[in-house]
């Protein structure tokens, strides 16, 4: 087995190019991907990389199997000794339990392997299963984040055995659980029964461990005499259907222990050729290095399909995320130049504004008339975010990647971006905010002239809003602007007060269209992990090569 600080450097930065992918859009072959990430984690952090550092480290073989197939017991048995009266196993297992001989027990104390995982004790005088949730660590055991270290001297040194949750959990971070610690394996045991060997879910389990080459041993549990052979028979075809022929197949019939729920020991004689063959994996050099180095080894080869599937979900993401981020900008990049078309053609001036237009000075006050202006405006602008925000809706519904992001936090209800008010609370305040600089400059230019003469600032104001807003519509306003503050003062307020403007329909469009951007921001989907998975696999291979 290759253990060069070179090749566990490489594993050790390529583990960390994959725990940096995102995998957030709900693309096909998404879930896939997360899971394929998750089980590259678990074996790089419970088993390859550990494994490579302290290759001297007892094996450790976990049993794992559907619900029900009598693994509690069978690693009670292969003990030696009532270890579930102590509380150390239980009949279901849910907190994950670890075996050792004592003077093994410094390899599994720390976080040498399955780091996440908090160990626990059970303290002195606790031999109970009751006991099993009245220590300190309770709590964590409950929620399935900690893993019970327990030592006995009836196991050899150099094996250690983990009885891990069923496979088939109904509880979803049981199965999660189960599979991770199948991960950390040097050698997988999967335990069936009689009546389930068939079942769908140890069969994937068995499949997986065929992909990546693991050391893998199978039991036949609980089988009745009168069918032991027919049976056997029958899962031994089943096997080298699989191409899993070669794997070594224990069977235990059914005994009266096996009803024990895990408190009692099968015979030894029933569990002697299993138990024979892992002392032999754990003490012979010769076999201990075969199990090993093929588990190691499997899961080394098999980075090189897995990898590149990452990195290309990881490229499917970033794709979505730039068709999602250019819809976005799109759609608002088109009511941009709508709203200033609009402008230009004095659709501001419509409705009640061209009623007051048409009525100042005689019938409608500077006040009035800018007040309808600004009102206007702002009923463009509303309508400009409502039409981009329909656009964007109807892409996002044809497009699997929008996800929950399809309607926004907000629901079909609320226009799918957040309540209606909200937004037009945000618009009526920029334009409002527009307003008031406008008539500062109003007041400005009106003080530069001699004050006789100067006009009502807030007649300036009203002229000049409309010159800007009016378009073809009003172009009287500028007249009666120069004609009030003289031609080089109105082409003065107008330069000033246009550049205020489209600073005030860039912070309306651009603010709203960075608000619909930001939930697809905090993703933080990029390019550049795919590459970095890659590059990453290139090196280790090359190191792998250089052996």
């Amino acid at each position: 087995m290759d253990v060069r600080p070179q090749l566990i450097d490489a594993l050790t930065a390529l583990r960390d190019r994959v725990a940096a992918v995102r995998l957030p859009l709900p693309l096909p072959g998404a879930e896939r991907a997360r899971q394929t990430r998750a089980e590259l984690l678990a074996q790089l952090d419970d088993y390859l990389v550990p494994r490579l550092k302290d290759p001297e480290a007892p094996l450790l073989a976990v049993i794992g199997g559907s619900t029900g197939a009598g693994k509690s017991t069978l690693v009670n048995s292969l003990v030696g000794c009532g270890v579930s009266e102590a509380g150390v196993l239980r009949p279901t297992t849910r907190t994950p339990v670890l075996v050792c001989h004592p003077d093994d027990h410094h390899w599994f104390a720390g976080v040498r392997v399955l780091p996440q995982l908090t160990r626990v004790w059970l303290p002195p005088g606790r031999t109970h299963e009751r006991d099993a949730f009245d220590h300190p660590g309770a709590d964590k055991e409950q929620d399935g984040t900690v893993l019970r270290v327990e030592t006995a001297a009836t196991l050899p040194r150099g094996l250690a055995l983990l009885d891990a949750p069923d496979i088939d959990s109904l509880v979803v971070r049981n199965r999660v659980l189960a599979a991770q610690l199948i991960c950390a394996a040097d050698v997988w045991i999967m335990v069936t029964t009689a009546s389930r060997y068939a079942d769908a879910v140890p069969w994937h389990m068995l499949r997986t461990a065929k992909e990546y080459d693991a050391c893998l041993v199978t039991v036949l549990d609980r089988v009745p005499h009168q069918v032991i052979g027919e049976v056997s028979r029958q899962y031994a075809a089943l096997l080298t259907r699989a191409g899993l022929g070669d794997v070594p197949r224990f069977t235990i019939p059914e005994l009266p222990e096996s009803a024990g729920g895990g408190r009692g020991l099968l015979p030894t004689t029933a569990v002697a050729p299993l138990r024979a063959w892992l002392i032999h994996r754990a003490q012979d050099p010769a076999a201990r290095q075969q199990a090993v180095g093929r588990t190691a080894s499997g899961v080394i080869d098999s980075l090189d399909a897995r990898m590149p599937e990452l990195a290309g979900a990881v490229a499917a993401q970033y794709a979505a995320a730039v068709r999602l981020t250019g819809g976005v900008a799109e759609a608002y990049g088109t009511e941009s130049e709508r709203v200033r078309r609009r402008l230009a053609n004095g659709a501001v001036l419509a409705g009640a504004a061209r009623t007051r237009w048409r009525g100042y000075p005689l019938y409608s006050t500077a006040g009035e008339l800018l007040d309808a202006l600004v009102e206007s405006l702002a009923a463009l602008l509303q309508c400009a975010v409502a039409a981009a925000d329909e656009q964007i809706r109807t892409r996002w519904q044809r497009d699997p990647a929008a996800g929950n992001f399809r309607y926004g936090h907000a629901g079909r209800e609320a226009g799918g971006w957040g309540p209606v008010e909200d937004v037009q609370g945000r618009i009526a305040v920029t334009v409002r905010r527009w307003r008031r600089v406008l008539e500062e400059l109003a007041e400005e230019e009106a003080r530069l002239l001699e004050r006789n003469a100067a006009p009502d600032a807030e007649t300036v104001a009203a002229l000049l809003a409309a010159a800007l807003l009016g378009g073809r519509r009003a172009r009287g306003a500028g007249e009666q602007l120069a004609e009030r503050i003289g031609a080089q003062g109105a082409l003065r307020l107008r330069d000033k007060g246009g550049a205020l403007l489209t600073d005030c329909l860039d912070q309306v469009l651009h603010g709203e269209r960075d608000r619909r951007l930001a939930p697809l921001d905090a993703l933080e989907v990029a390019p550049e992990p795919q590459a970095e998975l890659i590059a990453a696999l290139s090196v280790m291979k090359k190191e792998r090569s250089r052996r």
